[in-house]
């Protein structure tokens, strides 16, 4: 399967997933100049930026290990860029969150939601 076709995938299962927990999905793979944002969702009050990592083992750190500082930033410079363009979002509490899916010895998926992975300073 392809490198894309594998991400859309797993993008796709994690937004049911987080569906699945009351989460309500504004936009899927999010793309503009300064970077891309694989899922938007509101949870409650929060508009959520998604960050999809799947890995199908541990192996050099795991899904978590994916997500580096420069991939961070921008996942930052794309949620201002978001933001500029959908100014009804803007004064909403953000939050930067990681869905992390991992190939388990058994084949099962494993799941690990972390809300506020990455912290944003300032805008």
């Amino acid at each position: 399967m392809a490198h894309r076709d594998t991400g859309s995938r797993y993008e796709h299962l994690a937004a049911e997933w987080l569906q699945a927990r009351g989460l309500k999905l504004l936009a899927s793979n999010y793309h503009c100049r300064r970077g891309e944002i694989d899922l938007i969702m509101e949870d409650g009050e929060y508009l959520c930026f998604v960050e999809v990592k799947y890995r199908a083992s541990k192996a050099f750190g795991g899904a978590a290990q994916a997500i580096t500082r420069s991939k961070q930033q921008k996942l930052l410079l794309a949620a201002e860029q978001y933001l500029s363009e959908n100014s009804r979002h803007r004064n909403r509490p953000q939050r930067f969150d990681a869905l992390l899916l991992q190939q388990a010895a058994d084949g099962k998926i494993e799941v690990d939601w972390i809300r506020n992975a990455i912290e944003s300073s300032g805008y």
